[in-house]
């Protein structure tokens, strides 16, 4: 730990700040990495993290051209785009559509000049670090990220899209960006994160994201996590939901050699609902883990799971999903599912759907399967002329389309499709 008490010691700070830095950081150091022995790391081992001291990037000459940008980024040109380069904003790669009045979007750096008093009402409030030792991490080295508020009533039409990009650079450094986002009521608008690397370094990135749906909002979250194979990536998502509130999320990871992807929501006002999808593709010796904590707290909420993976070579998926049911939650429509489609015999996959009731008026369910590829149905397409490498192609896009008919960005989503392709297409046919 020494080390990081080095970095920690010459990181930045605005007024208030750190003391919740100093607060954060000697919790990092009394909790230390999650090991094994916790139960919500049973299945996904740190250690090549934790035996590592991953040192904040230094500043440098961003080399990431702009064209790089579009060729990368999952967006559109009419979206609204901050970009990161190595943990640090610039300015010339991102670009502004006509906000509506009185939105902001801006990032934490400007934020803590411009209005201290917003943020250090709310970060940290939500993203407890108490027991969440890379939040604890996270909030003790942020160095920059972004900030989201949508006032009353505002409805935001094209995404915000928020990319992170890590290159050569960031080679044995640490990125932390934070989220930060205040959804008032009946206001709507949609976040497109992106996690992406040129070429293969190997860095870590340790994302958390704090996020408040006011009563009658709406918030489509869509998270995509294509880093570097070398990387390491750990991302924590905290939500709060009020009264008759809607949050959508998707997570999508192919990339990182060890990645986890944390969302937990509390639903605390009545009504409230909230969408969890993810999908995951994990090849050679790669590790995807998804968590989810879903806490029912008011009555007559709704929740939907559908968390999908497919693995080849000797990868390994998890999905650890709980819900929660608050005994004053009455009413509450659960719903988690789970599947995951194993392409070789080498590959793995933990799964360990959960439900927690203490209330006697619930409809809830929850499924997980693991299976193979249906030879019965490749047999049939190659019986009727379709080769091989093609037949299976189909067949995997098959299982993967239920989760990614979800996305409701057709942009997005037509690339996402893409990549599904490409991830699994053969050179050589069987």
């Amino acid at each position: 730990m020494s080390t990081y008490a080095d970095a920690f010691a010459a990181g930045p700070s605005h007024g208030w700040l750190p003391e919740l830095r100093k607060s954060a950081f000697d919790r990092f150091t009394a909790l230390g990495f999650p090991t094994t022995r916790n139960e919500d790391w049973h299945f996904t081992s740190v250690t090549k993290i934790a035996e590592r001291t991953f040192k904040p990037v230094k500043p440098g000459t961003c080399a990431v051209s702009q064209k790089a940008v579009e060729r990368m980024a999952h967006g559109e040109a009419d979206w609204h785009r901050l970009v990161f380069v190595n943990g640090r904003f610039e300015r010339g790669l991102s670009h502004f559509a006509e906000l509506p009045a009185d939105v902001t979007v801006a990032t934490l750096n400007e934020m803590l000049k411009e209005s201290p008093e917003f943020v250090a009402e709310r970060l940290g409030k939500l993203a407890s670090f108490d027991a969440h030792p890379f939040t604890a991490l996270n909030t003790a080295f942020t160095q920059d990220g972004v900030v989201i508020h949508v006032p009353r009533g505002v409805v935001v039409d094209a995404p915000i899209q928020i990319v992170h990009i890590c290159d050569d650079k960031a080679a044995g450094g640490a990125v932390h960006p934070r989220l930060l986002v205040v959804a008032e009521a009946q206001s709507q608008f949609t976040i497109v994160e992106s996690y992406l690397a040129v070429g293969t370094p190997s860095y870590f990135t340790n994302a958390v994201a704090e996020i408040e749906v006011g009563s009658g909002a709406r918030v489509d979250h869509y998270k995509v996590q294509q880093e570097s194979t070398e990387a390491f990536h750990v991302g924590t998502v905290q939500v709060t939901q009020a009264r008759d509130s809607v949050y959508h999320s998707f997570s999508f990871a192919s990339g990182a050699a060890l990645s986890r992807t944390n969302v937990y929501t509390r639903l605390i006002g009545e009504g409230a609902e909230a969408k969890l999808n993810g999908l995951y593709l994990v090849d050679g010796t790669q590790h995807a883990d998804h968590q989810t904590f879903v806490e029912h707290i008011a009555p007559k909420c709704a929740s939907r799971e559908l968390y999908k993976g497919v693995l080849d070579g000797t990868s390994h998926g998890v999905f650890n999903g709980k819900v929660y049911v608050d005994p004053l939650a009455q009413k509450t429509d659960g719903k988690q599912t789970n599947h995951a489609l194993l392409l070789s015999e080498g590959s793995r996959v933990d799964t360990k759907p959960q439900l927690e009731i203490f209330a006697d008026d619930v409809k809830c369910t929850h499924g997980a399967t693991v299976g193979k590829l249906d030879q019965v149905g490749l047999f049939y397409m190659k019986s009727r002329g379709i080769n091989a490498e093609a037949a299976r192609t189909l067949l995997i896009y098959a299982f993967a389309a239920e989760v990614l008919e979800t996305i409701e960005l057709d942009g997005l989503r037509t690339q996402l499709e893409a990549a599904v392709f490409e991830q699994f297409v053969r050179t050589t046919p069987e």
